[in-house]
């Protein structure tokens, strides 16, 4: 249920003055140290934005998609290692249980999910397993008391400090997506660990980290769902998330026209303003075009999906398109700040790095062609 007007919008500004007068100053140390200050992430659990997703009946907001999706609008005006911290918790880290979680699982664990005290991750992609996500090796045998789970899972996003993670391994001798269930696997779980952070090109204080399984126990009460069902649940989790990632590109593509603006109209070069220059003003425009129709697209998806709408095509092209835009518009960044806009004082460099990302995760832009295709074919048109 949306919250009323006044108090969403109360909201909003919370995060637009936290971006703007907490994040921004703090960027260059994030990058500096590849990690967000504990202070910050203490100041998301007070705000709530751990729970953005999760109903007000297990501690959190409960935003619907729309409203979720235009607070990671203004989230996206920051680096994305500051969304990323609590990104996991709304979206593919608790979407899950939330899902498909019995009333004991939500129970347990969503209150805690929601006010930030788990952290929580989504363990899907294996070293031979990425966009062929229905291939998992990762496997849970059931030994007549507990399945137990070996494997390896990598590039998993906040493991370096997840306390529970959501699983998908393989319990069948079915070959694909039928023969993955899903677990809640805690971290403390004996056999569990976590390997050391990658080294990344960008989205520095955002880890990424393997994750093995080594014959953990896991007790029967901590499956999602079905056996069989892992698969299903894991592509509805990615169909949301896919649409908050969408609604981050746009926020992040929203900062650097900003940025292009003020300091083309301040940069002179023959004599006038560069922003007096017309293709300058062209590179504005494409980008302020491609913006404008990537939120258009994210706002329309997200309130069809609060409709109970069928929304897989619709956010898998508002994520290839939105990824696939805020790429031209960061390269275009960079060429209107020129020599500046290569050097790491300005930050663009930074943004231009860190946005590569978003076309590989939660699906790489191919796999978003294929979704299209094949739901445009399965529709007609």
């Amino acid at each position: 249920m949306a919250l009323d007007p006044e108090t969403f919008e109360a909201l909003l500004e919370g995060v637009r003055r936290f971006v703007a007068e907490r994040l921004r100053p703090l960027e260059a140390q994030v990058e500096a140290d590849d990690a967000v200050p504990d202070a910050v992430v203490q100041e998301m659990r007070d705000m709530g934005l751990f729970g953005l997703s999760i109903a007000e009946e297990h501690g959190g907001l409960g935003l619907t998609m729309l409203e979720e999706a235009r607070v990671a609008m203004e989230m996206g005006r920051t680096t994305p290692a500051f969304r990323s911290t609590f990104g996991t918790n709304v979206g593919i880290g608790s979407q899950g249980l939330v899902m498909a979680g019995n009333a004991e699982q939500k129970a347990k664990w969503l209150p805690r999910i929601a006010s930030g005290e788990i952290i929580t991750s989504f363990a899907l992609t294996e070293p031979d397993v990425g966009s062929d996500s229905g291939s998992v090796k990762t496997r849970a045998e059931w030994d007549g008391q507990a399945y137990r789970l070996s494997g390896t899972k990598r590039y998993i996003t906040n493991a370096d400090r997840a306390d529970l993670f959501t699983v998908m391994a393989r319990t069948g001798e079915e070959t694909g997506g039928r023969g993955v269930s899903a677990f809640l696997v805690p971290r403390a779980l004996a056999g569990v660990t976590v390997g050391a952070p990658e080294k990344k090109m960008g989205q520095k204080g955002a880890k990424v980290a393997d994750v093995t399984f080594d014959d953990v126990v896991v007790p029967v009460e901590n499956r999602l769902g079905a056996e069989g069902e892992g698969f299903k649940i894991a592509m509805r989790v990615l169909d949301r998330g896919r649409l908050h990632i969408s609604a981050v590109c746009v926020g992040v593509a929203e900062r650097l026209i900003a940025d292009c603006v003020a300091y083309a109209t301040e940069r002179k070069q023959f004599g006038k303003p560069i922003s007096d220059h017309q293709l300058i003003q062209a590179m504005i425009a494409d980008s302020k075009t491609e913006a404008l129709v990537a939120r258009a697209m994210v706002l329309e998806t997200a309130a069809a999906k609060d409709a109970g709408k069928d929304v897989v095509m619709e956010s898998a092209a508002a994520k290839y398109f939105a990824s696939e835009m805020v790429g031209r518009v960061a390269d275009r960044a960079v060429q209107i700040f020129g020599g500046a806009g290569y050097i790491a004082d300005y930050g663009i460099e930074r943004l231009y790095r860190d946005v590569r990302l978003f076309r590989i995760y939660e699906g790489t832009s191919q796999i978003q062609q294929l979704i299209i295709a094949r739901e445009t074919i399965k529709r007609g048109g």
